[in-house]
């Protein structure tokens, strides 16, 4: 649409061809008194045609100016069309690492399943030598029920994150697909020269920069409407009339007009397009600012999530031991249940806390491409 406004503006520096015709009927015709006898002038039915050609010769730069603020907006529309996609794609992005870390939760709570019916298993032996009580079995089976509840969980929540996924990307709802995990990375760019890059790559603000020089040429717009407008006109313009000798009238015109009083309308409208620049230059400063905003908390989450990683890593092999080490505690007779179930949580809230730091990592260095524009 805003392409097509360039077209509407750029007409200004092109001729107007008009044509007219029609036929009239008059109860009588129109007549001139020569002392007490009346004369026609014209027929009472006749027919008229017109023609024209206008072509605007200068007018203090109305048209140069309503077709760059027209041109700028289209520009403008492009950017705020690429900020959109960027939008799109960072859902996207969100999505995706939402699948791979459902996997992943779904794959910890089903080796939680895994090791909670084992160790089922082994208080129901234990029981049942008279080794143990009632206690430790009731206890065994209510986390492997715990363990089964949060591992359907984890299946609903994966099977929603396909579907939002497979809404974004345009797919049928059953769409499925074997999802590549990237290598991690590190961002090591100074946040100086990064906000540079956003300055002049983030369609945001370009498009923003673009609406201030459509509103600087609507200004220029309205100035030049206190200025008069040159033309030329060629008309040839056709009335039957059988009383005259010339029906058909060709003519040239170089003319100017100008318009004295609009009820103050130019002038309103000038002090309008004059605050709407201001309004838009406002718009500018906090979008730079909130850009800024957005690529420090980026990169800070970046920084994080990868300490992060580094920390869960060490915390997964620790609790795999801790884990090892109670169980064989309590086989032999050493360790209590409890110890077990407690080493089994701990062993899935670090792999967890894992997988969820690796998914924080790769949303936060997508929201650092969105940032700079380069996403």
């Amino acid at each position: 649409m805003a392409a097509e406004a360039v077209g509407v503006a750029t007409s200004g520096y092109l001729p107007r061809v008009d044509l007219q015709a029609g036929y009239a009927a008059q109860q009588a015709p129109q007549a001139v008194k020569f002392t007490a006898e009346s004369i026609p002038t014209q027929q009472a039915d006749y027919a008229f045609a017109n023609l024209s050609i206008y072509q605007t010769l200068y007018d203090f730069g109305r048209t140069r100016a309503r077709r760059e603020q027209a041109v700028m907006a289209s520009e403008a529309a492009q950017q705020a069309y690429r900020g959109e996609e960027q939008d799109v794609f960072l859902q996207v992005v969100r999505a995706y690492y939402g699948i791979l870390a459902g996997q992943k939760y779904l794959a910890t709570a089903d080796d939680e399943v895994k090791q909670m019916t084992h160790h089922q298993k082994v208080a129901q032996d234990m029981y049942e030598q008279g080794v143990v009580t009632r206690n430790d079995l009731l206890q065994a089976q209510v986390k492997l029920a715990n363990s089964k509840q949060k591992r359907l969980s984890a299946a609903n929540t994966l099977e929603n994150s396909w579907l939002y996924l497979n809404f974004l990307t345009g797919q049928v709802a059953g769409f499925r697909s074997e999802l590549e995990e990237p290598e991690q990375h590190t961002e090591t760019a100074d946040l100086h020269m990064m906000m540079e890059i956003a300055l002049r790559k983030r369609p945001e603000i370009e498009a923003i920069k673009k609406t201030i020089r459509a509103d600087e040429a609507a200004i220029r717009e309205y100035r030049s409407s206190y200025y008069p407008e040159l033309y030329a006109k060629l008309a040839m313009d056709y009335l039957e009339n059988n009383r005259v000798q010339e029906q058909t009238i060709l003519s040239a015109t170089v003319g100017f007009k100008i318009n004295l009083f609009d009820g103050l309308a130019t002038t309103s409208r000038k002090r309008q397009a004059v605050k709407i620049r201001s309004r838009e230059e406002e718009r500018l400063r906090n979008l730079e600012a909130n850009v800024r905003l957005e690529l420090e908390t980026a990169l800070n989450d970046l920084k994080v999530a990868e300490e992060r990683i580094s920390v869960s890593e060490m915390a997964i092999r620790q609790s795999e031991e801790n884990l090892r080490i109670n169980n064989d505690r309590y086989v032999e007779k050493v360790g209590t249940a409890t110890d077990v179930i407690d080493a089994q949580t701990l062993l899935t809230q670090t792999r967890n806390d894992y997988f969820r730091s690796v998914f924080d990592y790769q949303v936060a260095a997508a929201r650092v491409k969105r940032a700079v524009g380069e996403l």
